[in-house]
């Protein structure tokens, strides 16, 4: 009798350990299994640390497929110019989106295990329109540099290029090149440059202005050319018109260097500084697994004559084509920014992983200034730049000219933003040692925002 409780009790303590073990793995599997079957060396999910599955435009365009190695989209030109975005087989250009949302792609629950989207894996929707992606490299030509577009109402980013690029189903010798037209390749421009901004940065100084000077919109300055600060030494700001007596909105309207110089002397290095990093201008930006380039300004604690021509974007002022497509943005937006992303939405299967949502940055400038602006950004095209070029559009937007040295060319820049409420796009050009933004710069942005308003009046 004793020995039949004997066993009993053994059998009743090996099933309570059982029971016990059972329940533990259970408890285990529900809280740790995404994290096993998603861990980042697991082959049956990912494809090169990547997300295996397939990528697409806005419209549903293909544009890379990850199911087994990468099979680009058949378009030669297309191919170039979403490279940036979606790297390459080499792994000299990085793809963060893809790997940032990898398990997102792959999709997983503890019932169902991981997703499957038509046995391909899951499916990354960009916010970029594969057509004006085209547009806009072919517009570029054989420019090196970068022009991207973005709706400040919700953040997607609809176009964003960056050349030179390459075909990565027909690879070019980049590393034997000794002409230079390779040079920065695998950079991708719109996101990772910094550039010295010329008079585009006037923006950021007007802006500065309206916010701290009370009477600035009825001073008048004058314009001899140029402004000596130490005839001596050499410090001096120079114009390249000479302008007279000249009012602030003529002042933007002309780009006067010698009327931002002397707004410069009002304002001071500290506030201009101060304003810049308000504004975002210097700060680096991150969304969908990407961190930016940051700007720069080095104003507060300088002598006059280097506040003077950071006020005008040179000195060591620096932008990064994404941070200030954003603060362009911000103007149009009435003076609260909205965060940029490039991932719309993600599904795995049936499943529904991961959708968008806009982001603001909050009020960075009073609304008053930002109506100030856009009426100012406006006149420029309207007495300047030319309606013409923009056909269908109210286009505001200020150019800029920026001195690079060594001999070389200066950038031209290209920044502003569409005043109409169907096509709330701002948007950045910048293209290297192209010399003039208005020459430049203009012809390009006028066939992508063409691209932009004929892919937005298809959806």
């Amino acid at each position: 009798m004793n020995r039949v409780v004997g066993r009993a009790a053994s059998l009743l303590i090996l099933i309570l350990i059982l029971a016990g073990g059972t329940l533990f793995f259970v408890g285990e599997y529900f809280v740790c299994s995404e994290g096993w079957v998603m861990s980042p060396g697991s082959p049956h999910v990912y494809n090169d640390g990547s997300g295996s599955g397939l990528i697409t435009d806005r419209n549903g365009i293909l544009l890379l497929d990850t199911t087994d190695g990468r099979v680009y989209c058949e378009n030669e030109v297309l191919r170039k110019s979403i490279i940036h975005w979606l790297g390459d087989r080499q792994g000299n250009i990085s793809a963060p989106i893809l790997s940032h949302y990898a398990d997102q792609m792959a999709g997983f629950d503890v019932i169902g295990g991981v997703y499957d989207y038509g046995e391909t894996g899951g499916q990354i929707t960009l916010t970029l329109s594969a057509r004006v992606q085209m547009a806009a490299l072919k517009a570029m030509g054989d420019y090196k540099g970068t022009v991207a577009v973005y709706n400040y109402r919700t953040g997607e980013i609809l176009c964003a290029i960056s050349t030179p690029t390459f075909d990565p189903d027909n690879l070019p010798d980049i590393a034997g090149d000794t002409t230079g037209a390779w040079d920065g390749a695998y950079v991708n421009r719109f996101l990772k440059s910094a550039y010295t901004p010329g008079s585009i940065f006037k923006i950021v100084t007007a802006a500065a202005a309206l916010e701290t000077i009370p009477d600035i919109l009825e001073q008048t300055f004058v314009c001899e050319g140029e402004m000596i600060y130490d005839e001596a030494a050499g410090d001096k700001v120079t114009c390249l018109g000479v302008h007279g007596e000249i009012s602030f909105r003529d002042a933007f309207l002309h780009s006067c260097n010698c009327a931002f110089a002397q707004i410069a002397g009002q304002l001071g290095g500290e506030v201009l500084q101060r304003y810049a990093q308000q504004f975002g201008v210097t700060e680096s930006l991150s969304f969908d697994g990407i961190t930016t380039a940051s700007g720069n300004i080095q104003a507060a604690g300088e002598a006059d004559v280097m506040v003077a021509w950071s006020a005008i974007g040179q000195h060591k002022d620096l932008i990064n084509p994404c941070r200030f497509l954003t603060f362009v943005g911000t103007i149009a937006n009435g003076g609260t920014g909205v965060e940029p992303y490039v991932v719309s939405h993600i599904s795995g299967g049936s499943w529904e992983t991961h959708t968008a949502q806009s982001v603001s940055t909050g009020r960075l400038m009073s609304s008053e200034t930002a109506a100030t602006l856009r009426d100012m950004m406006r006149d420029n095209v309207e007495s300047y730049y030319g309606d013409e070029n923009f056909p269908g559009l109210t286009v505001c937007a200020k150019s800029g000219t920026a001195e690079v040295g060594g001999g070389k060319n200066p950038n031209a820049m290209f920044a502003g933003f569409v005043a109409d409420e169907q096509y709330p796009l701002a948007f950045i050009v910048a293209i290297e040692n192209g010399e003039s933004g208005r020459k430049t710069c203009i012809p390009v942005l006028s066939e992508v925002l063409a691209a932009c308003k004929e892919a937005m009046d298809a959806e």
